[in-house]
């Protein structure tokens, strides 16, 4: 875009789509912090006799950094980083529930479902979906 060229109103991020992108980058800090955990664990001699230390946190490396980085791209206005959101959303839904009920952890079960509904209520709030439909919107891979 020249100089001259106003900026259009579609490519300014809604304050809905930054905030849900900053939450789930906050959920791929989260899994990657878990990982150095177990990583920690593992490498100081704690053993699990069912699971893999080491393999569980590469598992947690990969998925936290892919939900961080779709966070941080959704933050700065790719839309591809939606879809990271909205999948790690779904799949935490299902972590509340166990969290809440088999597990009896609702202190940690409940919060996690509770971001998780916000977070999908972002994602498709009337702003962001506007937004995101904007035809003006140049490709995610155009700088």
């Amino acid at each position: 875009m020249s100089s001259t060229d106003p900026t259009p109103e579609s490519a300014v991020v809604p304050s809905t789509l930054r905030w849900a992108g900053w939450a789930i980058a906050a959920e791929g800090l989260l899994g990657l912090i878990v990982a150095v955990v177990y990583v920690v664990r593992e490498a100081t001699g704690h053993h699990e006799e069912s699971i893999s230390g080491y393999g569980t946190a590469v598992w947690f490396t990969v998925i936290g950094g892919a939900v961080m980085a779709g966070g941080i791209g959704l933050s700065l206005g790719k839309r591809w980083g939606r879809a990271i959101g909205v999948m790690a959303q779904i799949l935490l839904l299902p972590v509340a529930y166990a969290l809440l009920t088999s597990s009896n952890l609702p202190s940690i079960g409940a919060p996690v479902g509770i971001v998780a509904i916000g977070v999908l209520g972002l994602l498709f709030s009337p702003p962001s979906l506007q937004w995101l439909n904007a035809e003006s919107l140049p490709p995610d891979a155009e700088e």
